[in-house]
C-alpha cells in the first residue's frame, strides 16, 4: 500500500466514523426527547461506533470511493430505530426526529472548523498538515451527508420531514416511494447524477464554512 493511499484513509477514517455515527446518535437523542426510548433501550443511543457501523455502508463504500479517488465519499450507518407510536405528534416529531441528523452533521462542520485552526497552530509541519487535511475533510463529509439527507426522498431525512408538513394523502405517497428511494439514490450515484444535483449546495456551503475558519 503506497503513502498516499494510507494518507488518504488515514485522513478520511475518523471523520467519515464521527459523520455517521454522530448523526445516527442525533437520531436517537431527538426520538429519546420526544417520548421513544427505543434507541436507548437497544444500545443505540451511544456515540460508539460500533453500535452503529454497518460493514456496506460504513466501510466498504466509503472505502472503495476512497480508493477510486471519487469527487464525493458516500457512506450510511445502521439506521437508529424508532417507535413512531410512542410520539405524541407521530408525524410531527417523526419530522423532528429526522431533521436532527443533518443539523448534527451541520454542527459537526462547524466544529471541524475549529480543527482547521488548530491544526493552522501546530508546531510541526509534518502533523499541521495532517490534522489540517482531516478537518477539511471532516467538513466536506458533513456538509456532503447534510445535503445528501436533506433531498425530499425517502428514506433520506428530507423525504421524512417533507411526510411530516405535507397532508395526510401526500404523506402516504411518500411511504409509499419508501421502499425504492434507495434503489434511485443508488442509481443516481453510479450514474453520476447526485454530483449535478446535490453539487451546487454542496460547495458554496463548504465554501463558506472554509472562508470562515481560513480566515479567522
Amino acid at each position: 500500500m503506497d503513502s498516499d493511499l494510507i494518507y488518504k484513509i488515514a485522513t478520511w477514517i475518523l471523520p467519515v466514523l464521527l459523520a455517521i455515527t454522530l448523526h445516527e446518535y442525533a437520531h436517537g437523542w431527538a426520538a429519546n426527547k420526544l417520548g421513544d426510548s427505543t434507541a436507548k433501550m437497544l444500545g443505540r443511543l451511544t456515540i460508539n461506533p460500533i453500535k452503529h457501523i454497518d460493514p456496506i455502508g460504513t466501510l466498504l463504500i466509503p472505502g472503495l470511493l476512497i480508493l477510486m479517488s471519487s469527487p464525493f465519499l458516500f457512506g450510511y450507518a445502521k439506521p437508529v430505530p424508532v417507535n413512531v407510536n410512542n410520539l405524541k405528534e407521530p408525524r410531527k416529531d417523526m419530522a423532528l426526529v429526522a431533521i436532527a441528523g443533518p443539523l448534527a452533521n451541520l454542527a459537526m462542520a462547524f466544529a471541524w472548523g475549529f480543527i482547521i485552526l488548530l491544526g493552522m497552530n501546530l508546531s510541526d509541519p509534518a502533523i499541521a498538515k495532517g490534522v489540517t487535511q482531516m478537518a477539511i475533510n471532516g467538513i466536506l463529509i458533513n456538509v456532503f451527508l447534510m445535503v445528501l439527507n436533506l433531498l425530499p426522498l425517502p428514506p433520506l431525512d428530507g423525504g421524512r420531514v417533507l411526510a411530516g408538513i405535507v397532508p395526510r394523502h401526500m404523506a402516504n405517497m411518500l411511504d409509499k416511494i419508501e421502499p425504492y428511494g434507495f434503489i434511485v439514490l443508488i442509481v443516481l450515484l453510479v450514474i453520476g447524477a447526485l454530483d449535478f444535483i446535490i453539487g451546487p449546495l454542496i460547495v458554496p456551503i463548504t465554501q463558506f464554512i472554509l472562508s470562515i475558519f481560513i480566515a479567522a
